[in-house]
């Protein structure tokens, strides 16, 4: 009999992710706040649970969030997972929080007697159903070693980085990348479509040089046909993720010039109102700067997520 997994958090991330815990074989119990988003895990197998405290009984608790306070709520508010007596042994957190949060809550649970373990993500909930996820964990190796059957499940590799909070630096030096990326990748691909070169074009282009990678491939399809409606990361969360970097930037004493500008464009999206779209909307937000409408291109390319 295998361990009870139990997972909080069923957001598009969340919901990918226990798919492929389920599809592994293993037996997930799940809880969300907003309980009909668990409904549809029920013909995978899943279990749902009334409440957060259902949950203690379980080995391990994997928990994937959107902020610090967030994770703070469900784990010790009212009702929270170790807010009672009866506490899980491990509880394995895959939200892209600070690590001055992520410290404050090691604290707190390891005095709870609850063995803790950062496991922070690369990748989309599309990235998560094809298997293709990269985890990144810390804390205690031994917690990483009890906890990777579980994670090499959700994901084509997975790493330990070392001890403490060390995966939430990890994730913050990665998705500040993941901002700075997509803004030269919109600068640039603007800059070949006004000079004549049709974008879906210049895109294979690039996924095919030395500069091209999964996530150049599985953003050319949105930005091909600016179908920025399929959401994967919203430019508020992105906004969250910059300001954790360039603070973690001014923490180390580390200069980020690249980031701290492509902070600025983020910030207009969100003060545009650009929500509930996919970030990737900045190409739009880029052309208008250079004078250009563009129009959807309505072409079939891949997104190189395919199985």
């Amino acid at each position: 009999m295998g361990k009870r997994i139990g997972w909080i958090g069923l957001g598009r991330m969340g919901e990918a992710m226990v798919k492929r815990l389920l599809k592994a074989g293993h037996g997930v119990h799940v809880w969300n706040r907003t309980a009909a988003k668990a409904t549809p895990l029920l013909e995978y197998g899943a279990t749902i649970a009334k409440t957060k405290q259902d949950l203690a009984t379980c080995e391990v608790v994997f928990t994937m969030v959107s902020t610090t306070d967030d994770l703070k709520e469900v784990l010790f508010g009212e009702g929270g997972l170790v807010a009672a007596s009866t506490r899980p042994k491990v509880v394995v957190d895959s939200s892209s929080i600070s690590q001055e949060g992520s410290a404050e809550i090691r604290t707190r649970l390891e005095g709870m007697g609850v063995a803790y373990l950062c496991a922070p993500v690369s990748g989309n909930a599309k990235v998560a159903k094809a298997g293709k996820l990269l985890m990144v964990s810390s804390g205690p190796r031994a917690v990483y070693d009890m906890a990777e059957p579980y994670l090499q499940a959700m994901a084509r590799k997975v790493m330990w980085v070392g001890e403490g909070e060390l995966a939430r630096i990890w994730k913050i030096a990665h998705n500040t990348m993941f901002g700075v990326i997509i803004q030269n990748l919109c600068e640039i691909t603007i800059l070949a479509e006004k000079a004549g070169i049709p974008r879906h074009v210049f895109l294979e282009s690039i996924n095919d040089s030395v500069l091209g990678s999964m996530y150049t491939r599985y953003k050319t399809p949105v930005l091909s046909n600016l179908t920025f409606d399929h959401v994967t990361f919203t430019p508020k969360l992105l906004l969250k993720d910059m300001d954790l970097g360039l603070a973690a930037a001014k923490a180390y004493g580390v200069p980020m010039p690249a980031a701290a500008a492509t902070r600025e464009s983020i910030a207009r999206m969100v003060g545009h109102g650009l929500d509930n779209v996919d970030f990737s909307v900045l190409l739009l937000e880029t052309a208008k700067d250079a004078g250009m409408a563009l129009k959807p291109e309505n072409v079939t390319i891949s997104d190189g997520l395919e199985s």
